[in-house]
């Protein structure tokens, strides 16, 4: 368990570790070369993902910059990634002169997207998701690349199938699954066009203690809210291990472009988990609908092969939520919908 905490007392100690590097990690920044650039750095993962990445490198000894490019609406995050050793840049990536002027280095994470208001915001949608991408692919051809993506690629499976796997024909349901698919073919058509080696991050769902599925159920499980067991399960991860696997997939950079799906092995069940948080924090569970036969989920057989198993299994990150949701501590205040069904967000 990388000797984390019983509980989070606070957001320093949390932010410690969602940002804390494994050793084959600061072992893997031992040899990979060049400095990075990480587009989108102030959502809800890059500050994290930036942060881990500097200490690995500080930890492995090797001089590299981490340089984090954001409108960043929110000073405090360019602030704090600052503080932490991590270079920012202030722009609008939709400004093809602010794209073309970022610098050239060896290593870019793309981060950017758009999911929540898709609905009557599609063209936005659109142009976050598919056309900034050819943008980046095309300023960066000559990098490596690892662009986020997401299972809502895939369509629903049977419960039972274990999930899609990188094998699998993409179905995206609704406009804003469209536009990521819409995202990885113009990542996918870079690579090919231009020799780009790029591994495509399909990530389903990762998450800690101020947002996320977790969060969602255990919100709504305090506040005695209803709780709609439509998409009756997920899969989800710890974001300091999906961190650490993102920064580690540079190694399968490709092309043509490598796919890799993200999360956790257990499929969990989302009346089991809202009746365990009951539990904890002794609360009556009430719910709604009924469990569907199919649901969102992915296969992670190749990237737990590659880079192991999370450290934080599921049992521990509910303990975790549970103690911080009922301590009122504070939340991002982002729903994930992830009981959506039809793709509209």
């Amino acid at each position: 368990m990388e000797n984390y905490p019983e509980f989070f007392l606070d957001e320093h100690q949390l932010e410690e570790a969602l940002s804390r590097p494994s050793t084959k990690l600061i072992q893997f920044m031992q040899k990979l070369e060049g400095d990075f650039l990480m587009l989108g750095v102030a959502g809800k993962m890059g500050v994290s993902l930036a942060r881990m990445a500097k200490r690995a490198c500080d930890q492995a000894g090797v001089q590299k910059k981490i340089i984090g490019v954001s409108r960043f609406s929110s000073p405090e995050q360019q602030s704090f990634l600052e503080e932490s050793g991590v270079n920012t840049i202030k722009g609008d990536l939709l400004d093809i002169d602010f794209v073309n002027s970022l610098p050239d280095v060896k290593n870019v994470v793309y981060l950017a997207g758009m999911k929540f208001g898709t609905e009557g915001n599609e063209s936005f949608t659109w142009a976050m998701n598919s056309f900034l991408p050819g943008l980046i692919v095309e300023k960066f051809k000559k990098s490596r690349i690892v662009a986020f993506s997401t299972g809502c690629v895939y369509p629903l499976v049977e419960i039972e199938s274990g999930g899609s796997d990188e094998s699998d024909k993409p179905l995206p349901i609704g406009e804003y699954a469209q536009s990521c698919l819409g995202r990885e073919r113009l990542f996918e058509y870079g690579s090919l066009k231009n020799g780009t080696n790029i591994v495509i991050i399909r990530l389903n769902y990762a998450v800690e203690m101020r947002y996320g599925v977790l969060v969602d159920i255990a919100t709504k499980v305090k506040n005695h809210q209803t709780i709609d067991l439509s998409m009756g399960y997920a899969n989800v991860i710890w974001q300091g291990d999906a961190n650490d696997m993102i920064l580690r997939s540079l190694e399968l950079c490709a092309s043509p472009a490598n796919h890799l799906n993200v999360s956790g092995r257990e499929t969990i069940s989302v009346a089991k988990v809202a009746r365990q948080f009951g539990e904890i924090m002794g609360k009556e569970v009430v719910f709604t609908g009924k469990e569907e036969d199919s649901a969102l989920l992915v296969n992670v057989s190749k990237s737990h092969s590659i880079f192991g198993s999370p450290t934080v299994n599921l049992d521990k990150l509910i303990e975790w939520t549970a103690n911080w949701v009922d301590k009122n501590k504070r939340l991002l205040g982002k729903a994930t919908h992830f009981e959506v069904r039809d793709g509209k967000y």
